[in-house]
This record gives structure tokens, C-alpha cells and sequence, in this order.
């Protein structure tokens, strides 16, 4: 299988019990933010990530509470780089206790340090390591030499200790696609357990223009998509015919919320018009159908796996075919 059957059946009964209470959106995922702090300074991130001030922290409480207020099985624990968060052992205890999924998305530079040998191997956690390209393409993207060493150091490690590993890499306008498909084979080679390719998003405080625009999208993912009938890949054939323009989708901004030290990142996670200190105040305050709609401006070029993942879901129900590509690719991969 390409997910864990346990994941596959949550994220299933998930959907049940929602459609059951009549309800047609609800959080598929947990974005949660537990600091504000990073030892990198990527070049495709954004700055606010990046104060380092004690402030800038959400307590252990806190982000447990965000957890419940969600209700969202899957839990992706970003940031910031959530190795540094003082009180991660006791976070992830406390999302598995509470029967929940983690995707732990690190840079890997402090994994021995932090994770390997203090946070014990569960089958509800996965490690998604950041690879953004072979060694002098990453390295670049993060700044700092070394990085790709210690990233390939940390996946070998994780997979011989006995953790769930997944790597994470972004398609930027001057990424090559060669590279990548040599990266696939060598983090395949690696035995790792899924590797996602998405889209570069762009954060409103990032003024770059290495970020993709919605038809160079297209091009770079109609080869991704080749790619995906080779190796290992997590985003789903849908997804993948939608980044390659080959099919259209509204938003689903409401499945992916994102939880910071600032409060409830409204509406997206890429897009951070307003902060909300409850979950209930975001929840009623956002305007869904607007933002479903993609009609704003700054969702032009957006096709973030964040946003239409859980579009290619609900669409399942009226395509019988893709119901049953959906199956083949995920148990017989």
C-alpha cells in the first residue's frame, strides 16, 4: 500500500462521520506551527517564520488544544523547524494518545539530536525530510552548505532505526526535472516511503520570482506526472493531472487550517489575511465560498497540494473511474 491501511481507514471513517452529520466541509489536516523559530533561511520560506523570539512559542497546552478544537486526523508539525520545539517528545506523545496522524516536516539537521533515540518509532508518525534537489541544488535553496549530507545521513538512520520516512521536495521556476528523477532514484535506493513533489507556493512576505506561474505549473508537472508511474510518489493521479492542467478543481482551503503562535491562520496556509485567537471565530469568519472560488487574485497561480488534495476527495463521489483509480493506486501500487 502506498499509505498505511490505518491512516487509509482514519481518513475514511473521517469522511463518514462528516457526511453522515451532513456536514461538506470540515479539516482533513492540521497545520501546526508549535514556533516561530528556524536554523535555516531557505530561500523559498517565509521570513515570519523566522523571528527566533521566545514569544513567538505555543505551549505544549496549546497545541494539544488546537489538536482537539480541529478534530483533523493528520497532524503536520511544521513551523519553524518543529526538531527545536523544547517540548516535542511530549507533543507527539500527546497526538498519538489522542489517535491522530503526525507528518513531522523537518530539515533533518537535528533529527539525531531531537527525534532518533528520545521520540520512539510509532506507526502514527511519519519524519517528511525536506529535499529540494541533489547536493549543490539544496544546499543553495537552504543556504548553507551541507545540508543535503545530513538530510541523506538522517534518512539512512531513521530507515535503519525503524521510523516512517517521507521526503518533501519543491518544484521552483529553475528546478530540472532530470535532477529530480535522479533525486527519485537515489531516495528510492533509500527505501524511503513516499516522496512528494509540489508546486512552489509563494508566501506574500517572499518578493523572489523563482516561484512558478500557473502554465509553467503545467509544463513542469505534465513531467512529474511521468514520473509518478515510476516511483514512489504521494500525491494522488488527480492532483497530478491538476498541476499538469489537465483538469480543474475548486479550493478546498477549509481541509488543510493552519494553528500558530498568532493564533488561526485565516484563510489558508499560504495566505495570512487575518489571525483568529479561537478555532470557532476562524471557522465562522472565514468566507469559504469566496475563497472556494479562486476568484481572488493571490490564487492565480496556487496548486498547492494544501488546497486541492481534498478537492480530488469530494470529487471521487461523482466519478465512479477515478473512485476506482483512486483504489488501484493506493493498494496496488
Amino acid at each position: 500500500m502506498r499509505f498505511p491501511l490505518h491512516i487509509t481507514t482514519d481518513m475514511i471513517k473521517h469522511q463518514i462521520r462528516h457526511g453522515l452529520k451532513g456536514n461538506t466541509r470540515y479539516p482533513f489536516v492540521l497545520m501546526l506551527e508549535p514556533l516561530y523559530t528556524c536554523n535555516l533561511a531557505c530561500l523559498g520560506c517565509s521570513v515570519e517564520r523566522h523571528t527566533g523570539r521566545i514569544e513567538d512559542r505555543l505551549t505544549l497546552d496549546e497545541c494539544l488544544q488546537a489538536a482537539d478544537d480541529s478534530g483533523a486526523p493528520v497532524v503536520s508539525l511544521c513551523g519553524g523547524e518543529p526538531t527545536i520545539y523544547p517540548e516535542l517528545k511530549g507533543l507527539v506523545e500527546g497526538i498519538i494518545a489522542r489517535k491522530r496522524h503526525i507528518y513531522l516536516c523537518t530539515n533533518g539537521l537535528l533529527l539525531d539530536r531531537t527525534v532518533y533515540g528520545v521520540v520512539a518509532p510509532h506507526n502514527r508518525m511519519t519524519i517528511n525530510i525536506h529535499l529540494d534537489g541533489l547536493k549543490q541544488t539544496h544546499d543553495q535553496v537552504c543556504d548553507r552548505e551541507g545540508v543535503f549530507e545530513k538530510a541523506i545521513e538522517m534518512i539512512r538512520e531513521g530507515k535503519r532505526l525503524g521510523y516512517r520516512i517521507t521526503t518533501n521536495t519543491t518544484i521552483f521556476k529553475e528546478t530540472d526535472l532530470d535532477e529530480v528523477e535522479v533525486l527519485c532514484r537515489l531516495l528510492r535506493e533509500h527505501r524511503v516511503d513516499g516522496m512528494l513533489l509540489s508546486p512552489g507556493y509563494q508566501y506574500a512576505s517572499v518578493e523572489s520570482d523563482f516561484f512558478l506561474a500557473r502554465e509553467e505549473i503545467h509544463q513542469k508537472f505534465q513531467r512529474v506526472l511521468d514520473l509518478s508511474k515510476q516511483y514512489r510518489l504521494t500525491s494522488t493521479p488527480m492532483f497530478l493531472e491538476f498541476a499538469a492542467g489537465m483538469r480543474e478543481y475548486p479550493c478546498s482551503p477549509w481541509s488543510t487550517v493552519t494553528y500558530t503562535p498568532q493564533g488561526w491562520r485565516g484563510p489558508c496556509y499560504l495566505i495570512g489575511e487575518k489571525y483568529y485567537r479561537t478555532f470557532e471565530e476562524f471557522w465562522q469568519s472565514v468566507d469559504w465560498d469566496y475563497w472556494e472560488s479562486r476568484q481572488d487574485p493571490r490564487c492565480y497561480n496556487c496548486k498547492m497540494h494544501s488546497g486541492f488534495e481534498a478537492s480530488v476527495v469530494r470529487g471521487l463521489r461523482n466519478s465512479p473511474k477515478d473512485m476506482l483509480r483512486m483504489a488501484i493506486w493506493n493498494f496496488l501500487e
